[in-house]
């Protein structure tokens, strides 16, 4: 068995719903980004084997397939996407790291693409000539329509168990901003997309802003509001995992291992907890020997819980901002945390650890950790 590497990760910047990317279907977001990845690690498009991506929202087909040949690679090369909702990215990323890891492919393109600005309308279908389609937001991640809760009450749930005040959630949002707008790094990760370079829902929040916003769910002490839940958003990323045989002098970073675990279906935010925990002990690490962290800020207190949850540094946790203030595209969201992991850890030495986990409705959890493969 050997190591699977990332030698490259780009992602487009997160668009807003109906915002920068309104118009661009989602092999239009993917296909530069598969284009990108390859160019950067100068490996050709003749040697890829595979091509496998998270998408929620396409409504069906094989969308990977779609923006792999529109990114110009070879009819022969395979494609798979994934739909894990949240974790499809990352979980990608791992079954990439299988067929590495496994002998059966060299070089396989993986990630996440998803437009909320051009998923079809779902509807179903009538049961008679008489009746109407009747339209749906989403489909059930449980068979119990009382175990299938809305994202933003369960959210909201958990807030108020947790005494987590709304005023706590407002100011990790706050950071959160604040941390992505000081980024330095964003033009190594991003592709550039309609002529836009950084993500479009980044902005100055303040406390007073927070304050004045409606609560979306919950009491009024812990409620969910806009600035404590992820917009919904479009996006695509990637990274090239190759094995050894492809490394030659190219930056990497070890894809160590992953694991996905199923939860609660009543409490799909601390899902990763679990995950994080299994994939920590199997790998002989605790938690205080991560050095740094991409989790998942679908809300502020799924990350706050998840944080609090594994064990981890607070100080390690999205030191460049997370995806409240960027957005949630949902199929990409994973790969984007590994894209950017990717680009803390590429310089790095082997005693440097990253960690990426997310959520995803139904409670299931991913997480993913990755190691500096520079020598010391």
């Amino acid at each position: 068995m050997s190591d699977a590497y990332i030698v490259s990760g780009r992602r487009t910047p997160v668009g807003v719903r109906g915002g920068w990317f309104a118009g661009t279907e989602i092999a239009d977001l993917a296909a530069p980004v598969i284009q990108a990845v390859l160019n950067d690690a100068d490996i050709p498009h003749t040697a890829v084997d595979a091509v496998i991506m998270g998408n929620a929202l396409y409504g069906g087909g094989n969308p990977t397939r779609v923006a792999a040949l529109a990114a110009d690679l070879p009819e022969r090369v395979p494609a798979l996407t994934v739909d894990s909702q949240c974790c499809a990215g990352l979980d990608a990323i791992a079954l990439a790291r299988s067929l590495i890891v496994s002998g059966e492919a060299d070089v396989v393109v993986a990630g996440g693409v998803e437009s909320y600005s051009r998923a079809p309308i779902r509807q179903r279908r009538p049961g008679s000539p008489v009746e109407q389609p009747v339209e749906y937001a989403r489909p059930p991640f449980t068979p119990w329509p009382d175990r299938d809760p809305d994202m933003l009450e369960s959210a909201a749930d958990l807030a108020a168990r947790m005494k987590l005040t709304r005023q706590a959630q407002e100011a990790f949002a706050i950071e959160s901003h604040r941390k992505a707008r000081d980024d330095h790094r964003l033009p190594e990760e991003i592709v550039p997309m309609c002529g836009h370079e950084k993500d479009e829902f980044t902005r100055n929040l303040a406390a007073k802003t927070c304050a004045r916003l409606n609560t979306l769910s919950g009491q009024e002490a812990f409620g969910v509001t806009a600035a404590t839940t992820a917009v919904e958003a479009d996006a695509a990323a990637a990274v090239l995992v190759v094995s050894k045989r492809w490394l030659g002098d190219r930056p990497r970073v070890v894809v160590d291992g992953s694991q996905s675990l199923g939860g609660d279906p009543m409490c799909p935010a601390l899902a990763p907890v679990a995950a994080a925990a299994s994939l920590l002990k199997r790998s002989g690490l605790e938690a205080s020997e991560i050095t740094a962290v991409e989790m998942m800020e679908a809300f502020a207190v799924q990350a706050i819980a998840c944080v609090e949850g594994i064990g981890l540094d607070p100080e390690c946790v999205n030191r460049r901002g997370g995806a409240l203030a960027r957005g949630h595209p949902i199929g990409a969201s994973g790969a984007i945390l590994a894209v950017r992991l990717f680009h803390d850890l590429k310089q790095s030495a082997s005693d440097a650890v990253g960690l990426a986990a997310i959520a995803a409705a139904g409670g299931i959890g991913s997480a993913m950790i990755f190691r500096g493969a520079c020598e010391i």
